[in-house]
């Protein structure tokens, strides 16, 4: 006989899910019981956080690094409702993440019981892409092979899985309830693209005197890299990607120009190409939502997204193609070989010198090892230290800033390997996506850079890494004593009229032993290296408390001034 509980481990195994982030309740009781009996040795495992927030980000993280669907768990009503900004962030990004979460029971309903009457479907519905309730046992698996067509299908992102304590309850004989494995319930490939349409975008790519190849989160979730290299170096175009498509293109090719639009050759390849072929991405906030003075209005846009109601959002297409980028790119790629080699274009030459001058110059800005330590120092010095397959996270407002700007500029990224809350631009993610990432990638270096506010949301979390015993996992925290970006606002927008934006000392190094990690504070800019690899050789969780100087980014006055209307 089975329970619920049982059911429920059953279908997730057969979806081939190794973890559960979340914290038990009771209706989860049957649930958590089935992995202690029998789930554990079958390959699926509880991973207990100290905030449901945490384990949604980490779900989400293991999402981005493995490109497979992330679990997160919450008991009903609180727990439900302390996974929603880790929801959100994971909507927000467009990752697959199922989220679960149990319902009174029925017998209880309107009934004021303990945790009851939250209308959780309701609540989930603005940050999920598909939500579905199960009140009977039998309901189980239909809706679990649902719930994972809907967050991994079309355009990805979380979605919802709410069951009555009811269903948890019941019992079923085994052999009654059969469990069908994804390849018999859903597609796995994409839709092929049309060859006239395939033509007329290439025609498009070869009659231009400027093409430009922006590559986004929608390369990365299609694993498309290899052919967006292929077509990038084959047509000599150059390619900028968004923070979602960061890796997908190495800075080992020279058609990379940047990742940032507060990059000024970036700027300068967005504001001149006469022909921009969008891939995967959305013209958001940090990509200068698609509009002048950081595009042209007249550029013709050829536009790949899996999902229709992305095609021509804030700026208009010539060219709007629905479809799975690597097939898109498969099918480009092989038409292009039917023309001869593009030899270097003189467009992409000297973007390529303009590259060149402006590494020189970040290079030389953030060599500066002075007192009061800078920012750009700082990252550096994380850079040059990280192993070459290391998962980068960035987490914070000017921090994030100065992390981006460096992006490129020293070991190739991998795909799959940055981690931001990109659109979201919430804080807070960087020792739950570091729990999720390391997790994903044991054999891994996993490092993340935050800043001093970020880095506290979630600080309780640390004592989960301890538990784990997760090793060469390593937080670095740029301590500025402010709310940087806010800060900045009042710098410029409102003369100085500093409000609500300044902390007191504080020693991040010190509060993280206090978890049971390595940690420890730096101030001397010589020693932030050395501190790294103590952090590296602790066999520990380890947190660096840099104190740096406050600063602000030329892209976060740019940014702001352009989007917020105000004087910067």
């Amino acid at each position: 006989m089975m329970n619920g509980g049982d059911v429920l481990i059953k279908c997730l195994l057969q979806e081939g899910i190794e973890y559960m982030f979340g914290i038990p309740g009771g209706q989860l009781l049957n649930v958590y019981d089935a992995v202690c009996r029998w789930g554990q040795e079958q390959g699926i495992k509880t991973v207990l956080f100290r905030h449901e927030q945490a384990a949604a980000h980490a779900a989400d993280a293991y999402a981005r690094v493995t490109n497979k669907p992330g679990i997160c768990m919450g008991t009903v009503g609180p727990g439900a409702l302390h996974l929603a900004p880790g929801v959100g962030t994971a909507w927000s990004d467009n990752i697959p993440l199922i989220v679960i979460v149990p319902q009174v029971n029925s017998t209880y309903a309107d009934s004021f019981t303990l945790q009851g009457n939250l209308d959780q479907i309701t609540m989930f519905k603005p940050i999920t892409k598909y939500q579905k309730s199960v009140l009977k046992l039998e309901e189980i698996p239909y809706a679990v092979q649902k719930t994972f067509r809907e967050a991994t299908g079309n355009r990805p992102g979380p979605a919802l899985l709410e069951i009555y304590e009811d269903a948890f309850l019941s019992k079923v004989e085994e052999k009654d309830l059969p469990i069908v494995p994804p390849k018999e319930y859903r597609a796995v490939s994409n839709p092929s693209i049309d060859d006239t349409i395939i033509s007329k975008s290439l025609d498009l790519l070869l009659n231009s005197k400027k093409p430009l190849i922006i590559s986004g989160g929608g390369v990365a979730r299609a694993e498309a890299w290899d052919e967006l290299r292929e077509l990038a170096e084959y047509l000599q175009i150059p390619v900028i990607t968004t923070f979602m498509g960061i890796g997908t293109i190495s800075n080992a090719s020279e058609c990379l120009i940047g990742s940032s639009m507060g990059n000024d050759v970036v700027l300068q390849a967005a504001r001149r190409a006469d022909v921009v072929l969008a891939l995967g991405c959305r013209f958001t906030f940090v990509m200068g939502h698609g509009m002048e003075p950081f595009w042209k209005n007249s550029q013709k846009l050829i536009q790949v997204d899996i999902d229709p109601s992305m095609i021509g959002r804030n700026k208009p297409i010539t060219l709007g193609i629905v479809g799975d980028c690597k097939k898109f790119l498969e099918k480009i790629v092989k038409n292009a070989k039917n023309f001869e080699r593009v030899e270097k274009r003189s467009w992409l030459d000297k973007l390529i010198k303009a590259k060149k001058n402006s590494i020189a110059n970040i290079k030389n800005k953030a060599s500066k090892a002075s007192e009061p330590i800078s920012s750009r120092f700082l990252v550096s010095q994380v850079f040059e230290f990280m192993d070459e397959d290391a998962i980068l996270i960035a987490d914070g407002g000017e921090i994030e800033a100065f992390t981006l700007e460096q992006i490129n500029l020293h070991k190739p990224r991998p795909p799959l390997s940055t981690l931001i809350s990109a659109c979201m631009g919430h804080l807070g993610v960087t020792i739950p996506y570091g729990l999720g990432a390391k997790l994903a990638k044991p054999d891994k270096q996993v490092l993340a850079i935050a800043g001093d506010g970020a880095f506290m949301f979630n600080v309780q979390d640390l004592e989960t890494a301890v538990r784990l015993g997760l090793k060469n996992l390593i937080y670095v925290v740029a301590n500025n004593n402010a709310w940087g970006s806010m800060k900045t606002f009042q710098k410029f927008a409102k003369k100085q009229r500093y409000i609500d934006v300044e902390f007191s000392g504080f020693n991040y190094g010190a509060c993280a032993e206090g978890f049971g990690c390595y940690g420890e504070q730096v101030t001397d800019p010589n020693d932030i290296k050395p501190a790294l690899e103590r952090a590296r050789n602790s066999n520990k969780p380890a947190v660096i408390d840099v104190v740096v100087k406050y600063e602000t980014h030329e892209i976060t006055r740019l940014l702001q001034s352009a989007f917020y209307n105000l004087e910067m």
